[in-house]
């Protein structure tokens, strides 16, 4: 390595490392003081980025200068009360001043076409989406003098005798280095990529959960360990993580399926095991992922649609795999595709279309309409209910794609981690998907926002720290 010694040592150029990097490059800059930053990225430079490369880092805002309505409120009710108040109120504090910033950058933003038709929140989406965030605020922070390092991973944080870091351990081309560093940012994500943290927390039957992008495999939980290692303090719901339904037969990254809510969704038997239009999708879709993981035989279950689908507007956006559905003239022929019991899915088929049969001129893909197929079926259908009678049929295949787990790091509102009496760490610091804040269910449009805000929070605070 070029030095084996810097004040800050940034883990991870995601949006948070970046916006670590950048924020502390600039904020020494600003004070007058001359601060040596370096980021470490386990990927190769042409894989930085983690999980916010691919993402659509779609954010909860009305527009880059004003928070959706019940920004704050609606993240607490989502997490039961359980998540940091502070922390969701200093992100709400930050958010704009933040994006003020990115865009001082020259990242522009723009109200997106979202993946899904329906949702819970308005969402803003820079131009070019996560991968335009990563390129543009990589450059901005090169441009600063901040030095990057790819293909190295860090492996153990250093403290002295008091319990203050003083550096981490690094591994490069499998040679390991001592890098002595005053502040440690910890931006590396979580643990979604390592097998043995996942049954940790969630038992066996999480080898069935795939990562959802390239990106996603570089998060393997390191950083987390190496905090808890030195007495850190454990935060978030550690029986939580964000996933979506996906396409195992594409191999594009994010391959949703997200109209599921205009058919049925069956298991390998044949049944239906959830309410398919229980609420918007983007509050369904982790529900929806989890059961099919950890529920249902072989992981595995098939979204079911006749004709109708084909005539909601804009219902291809809402798909994101490269394979085209299984397609069939009768239900018969559809179940001997998709290899399920053809006599139980026709039954499944004709029971649910027997309780489908409310005013279709009702159905509105758009919002929850309160078509309904309630009576006689074990499991309800509370919105979206139409009759799938109309051939051809078809049929896509859905398996559990992870994108983030919840459980992390205690931090502050100041982005520093925390020991198990809640006193900071001295001079460690973890901004974005490593710290834990999410309980239940993601609040969507928050996961890449937060970690943008806490990372220049992160980089911030450790420049005051570095020159006290």
């Amino acid at each position: 390595m070029a030095s084996l010694s810097y004040d800050i040592v940034i883990v991870g150029s995601g949006a948070a490392g970046l916006a670590a990097a950048l924020g502390a490059a600039e904020h020494a800059r600003d004070a007058g003081r001359t601060v040596s930053i370096a980021l470490l990225e386990r990927a190769g430079e042409a894989e930085r980025g983690g999980n916010t490369r691919y993402s659509p880092s779609y954010m909860r805002l009305e527009a880059p200068d004003r928070l959706a309505a019940g920004f704050e409120e609606d993240m607490l009710a989502i997490s039961g009360g359980r998540s940091d108040r502070l922390i969701i109120s200093r992100l709400a504090r930050e958010a704009v001043p933040t994006l003020d910033w990115v865009q001082s950058h020259g990242i522009g933003f723009h109200r997106p076409t979202t993946y899904f038709l329906t949702a819970s929140a308005p969402r803003i989406q820079p131009i070019g989406a996560g991968g335009a965030l990563v390129e543009t605020l990589a450059q901005a922070a090169r441009n600063a003098g901040v030095a990057m390092f790819f293909d190295t991973s860090a492996e153990r944080l250093t403290v002295d005798a008091d319990g203050a870091v003083t550096g981490l351990e690094v591994q490069a081309r499998g040679i390991t280095e001592t890098l002595h560093a005053k502040a440690v940012i910890l931006a590396c994500g979580g643990y979604e990529a390592s097998q043995e943290m996942l049954r940790e927390s969630f038992g066996e039957r999480a080898s069935h959960v795939r990562a959802i992008t390239p990106g996603t495999t570089f998060n393997r939980g390191e950083g987390i360990r190496m905090a808890l290692e030195i007495g850190a303090k454990r935060a978030g719901d550690w029986n939580g993580f964000h996933c979506e339904p996906v396409d195992p037969r594409s191999n594009v990254p994010e391959a949703v399926v997200l109209v599921y809510p205009y058919g049925i969704v069956v298991n390998r038997s044949g049944h239906r095991f959830f309410d398919e239009g229980a609420a918007r999708v983007d509050e369904t879709w982790e529900t929806l992922a989890r059961a099919i993981a950890f529920e249902q035989e072989g992981a595995i279950a098939y979204a079911i649609f006749d004709q109708r689908l084909y005539g909601i507007r804009n219902h291809d956006r809402a798909i994101k795999s490269a394979a085209p559905p299984y397609r069939a003239g009768s239900i018969a022929e559809l179940a001997q595709l998709i290899a399920v019991d053809p006599d139980s899915l026709a039954a499944t088929v004709n029971g649910y279309n027997a309780a489908a049969i409310g005013n279709e001129d009702q159905f509105d893909p758009m919002r929850m309409d309160g078509l309904q197929a309630l009576h006689a079926l074990d499991i309800p259908k509370s919105n979206w209910a139409r009759p799938i009678d109309r051939p051809p049929y078809f049929a896509y295949p859905l398996v559990c794609a992870i994108a983030y787990t919840f459980g992390g790091l205690a931090t502050n509102d100041g982005a520093e981690v925390l020991r198990n009496d809640g006193t900071p760490m001295a001079g460690l610091y973890a901004a974005g998907e490593i710290s834990g804040l999410f309980f239940n269910r993601a609040p969507g449009g928050t996961s890449v926002l937060r970690g943008l805000v806490f990372g220049r929070i992160a980089g911030r605070n450790a420049v005051a720290y570095v020159t006290a």
